[in-house]
C-alpha cells in the first residue's frame, strides 16, 4: 500500500512537471520608422515545456480559432466576420521555437503564400550585471546584449525554473521578465502566467520552406520589391501563376483584371512595408 502511494505521488509529480506553462507578455512596438508616435501594443504567448518553447501572437491563435469555426460550420471564408478579424490583426506575424534538447532555435514567418523557416545562427552573448530590483512579485537581475542591430537590456529572475524569454531571447540563468532596446522602440513585459494542457496547433497555410537566415532576408526583400512576381513563383523558381478568375480568391470571386490585381497587391505590400519599416532586427 505504501509502495502504491509512492508510485502515485511520483506519477503526479511527473505529470505536473510535464505540463506546459504559458507566460503572457505585453509587447510594445514602434514599427513605423517615420512615425514613432504610432505605438502598437499586443499580447504574445511564450509556451514552455521541458522539451521546447514557442513564442507567438495571442491574436494569431484567436484568428485561427475564428477561421476554424467558420470552416467547421460549412460557411467558408464568406461567413467570417471581417470586423472581428480586423480587430485581431497582429504585428507579430512570426513565431519562434526553441528546441531545448538540441539547443536550437527556429524562426518562422510568412512571405507571400508560404512559411519560411530558418535556424538562428547568431549566438546571444549576455553581460550580466550585479544590479537587481523588483518587478512585480519577482526579484530580477540586469543583463545586457547586442543583437540584431540593437542594444538590449533584460531583467531576469531565478524565482522561476526556466532559462528562457520572449522572442529569441534566452540563455540567461532565469526567465526574462522584461527586455527592451535602448531606443525604447521594442519592449516585452511579463504580465502573467498559467498552465495549459498542451501546445496549441498554429495554422500554417501553404508550404513550410526551410532556408538559411540570409536566404530568408533575400526572399523578404524580393517580395517587397515585386510581390506579384514573387507570388507567381514557387520555391523552386517554377512558374505557378495565381488564379485571377473562375472563382478566384479576390473580393467577390469571378474574373479579375490581372493589371488591377497587381496594382492592388503592390499598393497593399507598400503600405505594409511602410508600417513595418522599423523592424525588431535592423541587421
Amino acid at each position: 500500500m505504501k509502495k502504491l502511494g509512492i508510485i502515485a505521488l511520483a506519477l503526479f509529480i511527473q505529470n505536473v512537471s510535464a505540463q506546459t506553462n504559458r507566460f503572457v507578455y505585453q509587447v510594445t512596438m514602434k514599427p513605423d520608422a517615420e512615425n514613432k508616435t504610432d505605438i502598437k501594443t499586443e499580447n504574445a504567448y511564450l509556451d514552455i515545456s521541458p522539451e521546447k518553447s514557442v513564442f507567438y501572437s495571442e491574436n494569431r491563435i484567436k484568428r485561427d480559432s475564428v477561421m476554424q469555426k467558420a470552416f467547421q460550420g460549412g460557411g467558408g471564408r464568406g461567413s467570417i466576420n471581417r470586423d472581428q478579424m480586423e480587430s485581431l490583426r497582429t504585428n507579430i506575424n512570426y513565431s519562434v521555437e526553441k528546441d531545448k534538447k538540441n539547443q536550437k532555435m527556429f524562426f518562422k514567418d510568412r512571405i507571400g503564400r508560404d512559411i519560411y523557416s530558418y535556424e538562428e545562427d547568431r549566438p546571444m552573448n549576455w553581460k550580466i550585471a550585479s544590479e537587481t530590483r523588483k518587478i512585480g512579485e519577482y526579484k530580477v537581475q540586469k543583463a545586457e546584449t547586442d543583437f540584431g542591430g540593437r542594444k538590449w537590456t533584460a531583467w531576469f529572475t531565478t524565482d522561476l525554473p526556466y532559462q528562457d524569454g520572449p522572442y529569441k531571447f534566452g540563455g540567461l540563468p532565469g526567465l526574462i521578465v522584461k527586455v527592451e532596446d535602448d531606443k525604447g522602440e521594442y519592449s516585452f513585459d511579463l504580465m502573467k502566467n498559467y498552465k495549459i494542457a498542451e501546445f496549441p496547433t498554429l495554422n500554417q497555410f501553404g508550404n513550410t520552406l526551410k532556408v538559411k537566415r540570409t536566404d530568408y532576408l533575400k526572399q523578404q526583400q524580393k517580395f517587397k520589391s515585386d510581390p506579384m512576381s514573387f507570388m507567381n513563383q514557387s520555391a523552386g523558381g517554377i512558374s505557378a501563376p495565381m488564379r485571377v478568375g473562375g472563382g478566384g480568391r479576390g473580393p467577390g470571386g469571378g474574373n479579375q483584371n490581372p493589371a488591377d490585381m497587381r496594382k492592388r497587391m503592390e499598393e497593399r505590400v507598400r503600405e505594409e512595408a511602410k508600417k513595418n519599416s522599423n523592424p525588431i532586427e535592423l541587421q
